[in-house]
């Protein structure tokens, strides 16, 4: 099996596992980290709304606990929809971890639909070096 075709499998996998009882919308993704392994990670939903969260931010998570810290690609997948791009906040959570040309593959049930770079996904993201520089005029 291509490496690819491991990811999206795995991104369809944790969306089975997801947690979505207030919008029935589930939501999975895969992070091939700097080690070459899969990290999984479904969206977590919470009567608290909006305190839920993400698959694209639980995968990080896992990523983070597995002790990596360099997203090389990543999946994401729903049910519903034929392409389900991370939101807003995700995007800015993937960048944390990402370079400006890791790969993000969106997916729909049968496999990869688009492929983008991390800098195509979210073109002038928020980055350390704009801290690094706050303060200094």
């Amino acid at each position: 099996m291509a490496p690819t075709d491991q990811l999206f499998e795995a991104a369809r996998e944790a969306m089975a596992l997801c947690y979505a009882p207030y919008s029935k919308f589930p939501v999975g993704a895969a992070i091939r980290a700097e080690d070459g392994k899969i990290y999984k990670g479904a969206n977590i939903e919470n009567i608290a709304f909006p305190q839920g969260w993400c698959a694209e931010c639980t995968a990080i998570g896992a990523m983070v606990m597995g002790g990596q810290k360099k997203i090389v690609e990543i999946a994401v997948i729903a049910e519903k929809v034929a392409l389900c791009p991370p939101c807003g906040g995700c995007r800015q959570k993937i960048a944390e971890f990402a370079d400006r040309e890791t790969r993000i593959y969106l997916c729909d049930e049968t496999g990869i639909k688009k492929t983008m770079t991390m800098d195509e996904l979210l073109p002038f993201s928020f980055e350390t070096d704009t801290i690094d520089g706050a303060g200094q005029k």
